[in-house]
């Protein structure tokens, strides 16, 4: 065998390997998808799973032809949910104030006799740094 035909042997065989890859990555987040629709029942999600395994490659196909607008919208819910709860989750953590707020609070401490002018300063300077 020539080096050309060994070359040629190896670049068919990336070109298997990326196929296959993508392959299973499309099978891998129609699953995935197919287990967060609501909407869809039980049965259906059991038909398209057997479907799947008896006819993986015609029914991944026909799957996100039939069903890809509401994969991407599912999937851009599933982030907006997401992101919606790491938002919530630091302005818990961080006290959900700004700086002004955090001061105007020190202040009607301090106006109020419960801290004293040592403690408003570093409340003050902690608020701005």
């Amino acid at each position: 065998m020539g080096f050309w035909e060994n070359f040629f042997d190896v670049i068919w065989w990336f070109l298997f390997a990326f196929a296959f890859i993508a392959y299973l990555f499309a099978l891998f987040a129609i699953i995935g998808d197919l287990f967060r629709d609501h909407k869809l029942s039980g049965w259906w999600k059991a038909l398209w799973i057997i479907f799947l395994i008896f006819v993986p490659f015609l029914t991944a196909l026909v799957y996100l032809i039939a069903r890809g607008k509401g994969m991407a919208e599912r999937s851009a819910s599933e982030a907006q949910q997401a992101k919606a709860a790491t938002d919530a989750y630091i302005q818990q953590v961080s006290g959900g104030k700004s700086p002004a707020e955090e001061i105007a609070h020190a202040a009607e401490l301090l106006k109020a006799g419960t801290i004293t002018t040592e403690e408003y300063d570093k409340l003050k300077a902690k608020a701005l740094s």
